[in-house]
């Protein structure tokens, strides 16, 4: 019986990287008319800097300790905007002669009266295929959210909503839960392609009255919705020249509802690289970032395309990390370069 492993080295031996990379890119940005989506994740536009933080498959994909650092201020101008903090680590480990990737990540955001925090372990197995690998990762988390009911406020007159609707806390309110999120990743010289599933269980949330220890105190109950990711990211020398195409692609749904972002980069010598992004129906977007002695930093601004930019100048976004070489034996089989520390 032929296996997936097969068909997949099946493709990829007929098909040009180069051109394999492209045609995901395309394919994906042209197949469906994609509808606006709600966030349920922190939306970072350089979401090719944390590929880990989206696919728990792609945690040590690289011979580096990779550490990342993420911070968003959205809708500038909005009053209670989202706000969000990513803390991302991850590297290669050998156990007994196999491969493995271990990583940690740390989620903060806030949106309204609402803040959320998201800690995960992840740890995937790797297998060669080819000139690539392919990773099998899974990640435990722990999720913690919080409602500030003391600070509503219903005006008065209000029609659709009473001072004294029981339905409206009017205390603060905070539950924790645990997540489980799973994915594949296949890395290779040229191209990364990645498919997950994140909050697979789809967790409920009871919101008790934060400090209280009584049963019988009111409850409130949110979710966090399942979501699933895919990404694709390229990595194209131009010949004779020191320039790096680097297309990346992101889509996610719930299967519902879908948003999708294409973002195409350039690096120069290895050192400093410019991109332009566009989000459906969202923003487009524009980033620069540099790499010196393993140390990364990118900055990324957003200009609404939706109804939003009548209320909100955009988008701002950094993103800093460092990498530090693992060398696992003697002589380090690894003479390329990932778009991941670009």
């Amino acid at each position: 019986m032929k296996t997936t492993e097969y068909y997949i080295s099946s493709l990829i031996s007929r098909v040009s990287p180069r051109v394999l990379t492209l045609c995901l890119v395309v394919l994906f940005a042209l197949s469906a008319g994609f509808r606006s989506h709600a966030q349920s994740d922190p939306q970072m536009t350089q979401y090719w800097a944390l590929p880990s933080y989206y696919n728990p498959a792609a945690a040590g994909s690289t011979d580096f300790l990779r550490i990342r650092g993420g911070a968003r201020m959205q809708w500038l101008g909005i009053e209670n905007a989202p706000r969000s903090f990513i803390l991302s680590a991850d590297m290669p480990v050998a156990l007994m002669g196999k491969k493995l990737g271990v990583g940690v990540n740390a989620t903060s955001e806030s949106l309204g009266l609402f803040s959320t925090m998201l800690i995960n372990i992840q740890a995937n197995y790797k297998f060669k295929i080819l000139k690539g690998a392919l990773s099998v990762g899974v990640q435990g988390g722990y999720y913690d959210s919080h409602f500030k009911g003391t600070e509503v406020f219903i005006p008065d007159g209000d029609d659709y909503h009473e001072p004294t609707d029981p339905s409206i806390p009017t205390q603060d309110l905070a539950g924790n839960t645990f997540d489980l999120s799973a994915g594949l990743n296949y890395s290779h010289k040229y191209f990364d392609i990645g498919i997950s599933a994140l909050h697979i269980l789809q967790p409920k949330v009871t919101l008790g009255i934060d400090g209280s220890e009584t049963s019988d105190a009111a409850e409130y109950e949110t979710e966090l919705p399942r979501m699933f990711y895919f990404t694709s990211s390229g990595n194209i020398p131009l010949k004779n020249t020191l320039f790096i195409l680097q297309p990346s692609l992101l889509v996610k749904t719930d299967l519902t509802s879908f948003s999708a972002e294409v973002t195409m980069r350039t690096t120069f010598n290895k050192f400093l690289s410019f991109g332009i992004g566009y989000r459906w129906k969202d923003a487009v977007s524009a980033m620069i970032g540099a790499e010196f002695k393993n140390f990364f930093v990118g900055y990324a601004y957003d200009y609404p395309v939706s109804a939003i930019a009548k209320g909100s100048s955009g988008s701002h976004e950094i993103v800093a990390g460092y990498s530090l070489k693992l060398d696992f034996s003697k002589k380090n089989k690894n003479k390329h370069r990932s778009i991941r520390i670009m």
